[in-house]
């Protein structure tokens, strides 16, 4: 697995970002827009996905976290490459804690298939994380939750996608955000207007404000 794409705080570091890329790409994809949007006490860390057959481009090696079978809502999805996935989130955020960053201080965030894995890998995490960027995805193993989920109810996430996405469906995005409202007391789910598979500048402005919001409220106590 190739090394990830660090951009350092340029004040003395108090919180993480961890944000993985969308399938095909690389760290490199998101660092640079994430590090014009991150405050100066944030270090980014944008991870590679191992390189791995896919089966919904035939077959195809390109950078995944797990292999993707379908994008229909109730199709086969990999659960042990997901798992493993998931692990591999969980030794970054306990990386960053045994470098004496708190839980509460780390946020977790991901476009698409990165997006989905952030989304299952803070819900299935134990400790309380500062919040979840969940960019233009899905919650994977959706029919496990709530039963599945170990992290505080509290946790934030901020959900996004447009509604003009021909690779994620939109309505794929609104399902998950609607059954993690039904187990989850802090999420936003929000709409961008004529938006494809992609990111813009509202949506990263939006992200910035909802990353400077939840470390706020860590130092304040709120989200403990």
């Amino acid at each position: 697995m190739a090394a990830p794409v660090i951009v350092e705080a340029t004040a003395k570091q108090t919180a993480t970002l961890i944000f993985m890329h969308g399938l095909g790409d690389t760290g490199h994809g998101w660092s640079s827009a994430l590090a014009a949007i991150r405050p100066p006490f944030m270090k980014v860390i944008c991870p590679t996905a191992p390189t791995q057959p896919v089966s919904l481009n035939a077959g195809f090696r390109m950078p995944s976290w797990f292999d993707l079978k379908t994008l229909d809502i109730g199709g086969p999805e990999d659960e042990p490459g997901i798992h493993a996935a998931r692990d591999s989130v969980h030794g970054m955020i306990q990386k960053e804690i045994s470098a004496g960053i708190p839980a509460n201080r780390i946020v977790l965030g991901g476009f698409s298939q990165g997006g989905a894995l952030a989304l299952y890998s803070a819900l299935t995490y134990d400790q309380p994380l500062a919040g979840v960027v969940a960019l233009s995805c899905w919650l994977p193993l959706h029919k496990q939750f709530p039963g599945a989920k170990v992290n505080s109810e509290d946790v934030p996430i901020f959900q996004a996608h447009g509604d003009y996405d021909p690779v994620v469906p939109y309505k794929f995005g609104q399902l998950s955000a609607s059954l993690l409202k039904s187990f989850m007391k802090n999420v936003t789910f929000k709409t961008y207007n004529g938006l494809s598979h992609s990111s813009s500048d509202d949506e990263m402005d939006d992200v910035k404000n909802f990353i400077t919001l939840t470390l706020l409220f860590s130092i304040t106590g709120h989200n403990q």
